[in-house]
């Protein structure tokens, strides 16, 4: 993995995550701090789609076209700190939502603010599945607080239904799918654990080990002094996890998909957030580090893996 380099992007974004890779070679992303939608031209020109006040944190690219974003409501403050860069701290949930852009006019869309009556706390991260619904995650929920409250949800493209799925699960962020789309993968960031659940419909999962805290069972547990932040999974169903380093180099923690071994890929940015897969065979990354504020690209071992939902 040492031959993989970095090549820069774009840089001067405001602690950017979410990346979508398009067909027509751009990349769209949120930047967090700068609370809009933006996009990054081949030519490494940036513009702005869309603004989004509050905190949009994750993106997808939704079956109609329209990119879908996890907006956490304003949960974190960022602060610049000498030698560190753009860092982000918590202030707590003001309740967030989920989004839906269109990609031509920026028009934007709230598609969801609450879950059986219960506001979403802060959400993170989303991934379509092959039905055109998506899972994501709400990051405010902590383990042994929020008990009511849902840590991995399960929504419908046209805003018609949403349903809590997993509780007990800690400060959850990236969300993944297996390339059949029969395992769904979620990390923790403070604890860095990735668990795993079977997929049995829409919507519908099936606990792998009863006796966890989520029923989900524990794919692998970060080294100490990594945290986990947003995933996605590669086409040999690899789960590269971004990862950010507590007095250690940032970058992807890449899980086989038993969990039995793993590789690491260093980004040169300790708040390395978030990978997506494109380019004419997928085997290009696009990863954005958000403390140095960049997006940068980087040839991958293995087939990428691509969702069209």
């Amino acid at each position: 993995m040492s031959d993989t380099q970095p090549r820069e992007l774009a840089s001067g974004l405001l602690f950017p995550e979410g990346p979508v890779p398009l067909p027509d070679g751009s990349v769209v992303l949120v930047e967090i701090a700068g609370e809009r939608l933006t996009r990054v031209g081949p030519d490494g020109s940036v513009t702005v789609v869309a603004e989004l006040p509050g905190g949009p944190n994750g993106a997808a690219l939704g079956p109609d076209g329209r990119i879908y974003v996890a907006n956490n409501g304003g949960y974190y403050r960022f602060e610049e700190v000498e030698g560190l860069g753009r860092v982000p701290a918590p202030t707590g949930s003001t309740g967030g939502s989920i989004q839906r852009v269109d990609l031509d006019t920026g028009e934007v869309e709230t598609l969801y603010t609450d879950c059986d009556g219960r506001p979403l706390l802060a959400p993170n991260d989303l991934v379509f599945d092959p039905h055109g619904g998506f899972w994501f995650t709400d990051h405010g929920v902590a383990h042994g607080e929020h008990a009511d409250h849902p840590g991995l949800l399960y929504a419908s493209a046209d805003g018609s239904r949403i349903i809590g799925v997993v509780y007990g699960t800690d400060a959850t962020n990236g969300v993944g799918l297996s390339p059949a789309g029969d395992r769904v993968y979620a990390a923790e960031t403070q604890t860095g654990l990735v668990w795993e659940w079977a997929v049995s419909a829409p919507g519908v999962l099936e606990p792998l080990d009863p006796s966890t805290r989520t029923g989900g069972r524990l794919l692998f547990d970060g080294p100490e002094g990594h945290l986990f932040d947003s995933l996605q999974v590669d086409g040999e169903g690899w789960v590269c996890v971004a990862t950010i380093g507590l007095g250690l180099p940032g970058g992807i923690t890449a899980i086989a998909p038993d969990g039995s071994t793993h590789e690491f890929i260093e980004t040169g940015d300790f708040l390395t957030t978030n990978i997506a897969f494109g380019g004419p065979d997928g085997r290009t990354a696009y990863i954005t580090c958000s403390s140095s504020g960049r997006l940068v690209s980087m040839a991958w071992p293995r087939p990428g893996l691509v969702r069209v939902p």
